[in-house]
């Protein structure tokens, strides 16, 4: 079995700080998924995923990271990389902003920190997976270089799979 370096869990772009999660997100991390228009979980309920997140992240050596604006200092969203439906070996980078952010290219933002990241962790390729609706994410990862792997059906719909490799 191939060993990976860790991932770097504080990443800095020009706008943005991708950091390690803490309790006080709890709120934040519940407003955010309560925007999917589904159940919302409670702070509660979060607090023990933030526990959960963290625990993962120590023993799989990647992470899910809370984004942050620079200037304004709010949390915004989250940005990583995730086991998800791949492997520990081939992760999925993940993403999700508050709706108030989107449209400024945050994601992308955060998302090329988080590709540099798991290059810098001697990964060979990552993974994504979007729900076929969701344009504006699928443009996201088109501008990092994923391409379109397949297409399948899930009891939410089709989901695209798609994969870049790493240098």
């Amino acid at each position: 079995m191939t060993t990976y370096e860790t991932m770097p869990f504080h990443l800095e772009t020009e706008r943005l700080i991708l950091r390690p999660w803490a309790e006080s997100d709890a709120a934040e991390f519940c407003a955010l998924l309560s925007e999917r228009g589904k159940e919302t979980p409670t702070v509660e309920h979060i607090r023990t995923s933030i526990a959960e997140l963290l625990t993962a992240t120590a023993t799989t050596g990647i992470a899910l990271l809370p984004i942050q604006r620079r200037d304004e200092g709010d949390f915004i969203g989250y940005c990583g990389l995730i086991i998800g439906r791949s492997t520990l070996e081939e992760p999925e980078i993940a993403y999700e902003l508050f709706q108030r952010a989107h449209g400024r290219g945050y994601a992308t933002e955060a998302a090329r920190a988080v590709l540099d990241a798991a290059i810098a962790t001697g990964r060979k390729r990552l993974w994504s997976t979007v729900g076929a609706w969701n344009t504006p994410s699928l443009r996201v990862l088109e501008k990092l270089g994923f391409e379109r792997d397949r297409v399948s059906t899930e009891d939410n719909g089709e989901v695209v799979w798609l994969t870049r490799s790493l240098p």
